[in-house]
């Protein structure tokens, strides 16, 4: 499998396959289960190669850790997962 920092990469650099919608699951530490966010094209803009930036479902923005990172989503289709975890739906 794809190490997720290369996949965020070809997001951000493949223009064929980053026009889509994405979504990321991550592991939310405090409310203990998986958050499903839409990936803003901002998120990728390289600023630490550990974490992604994202806008959370209270509307604010979270450094997440890499390694938080659950699933990814592409048009509502889960196309990457960690191993060992389960994927919620796309919702987002």
């Amino acid at each position: 499998m794809i190490p997720i920092h290369e996949l965020l990469n070809r997001i951000r650099w493949d223009e064929a396959f980053g026009d889509a919608r994405f979504a990321v699951g991550y592991w939310d530490r405090v409310r203990r289960e998986i958050v499903v966010v839409p990936l803003a094209r901002s998120a990728l803009e390289h600023r630490d190669h550990y974490f992604v930036e994202l806008a959370g479902t209270d509307g604010e923005a979270h450094g997440v850790p890499l390694h938080r990172i659950r699933t990814v989503f592409r048009n509502g289709r889960l196309i990457w997962q960690r191993p060992g975890h389960d994927a919620p739906e796309a919702g987002a």
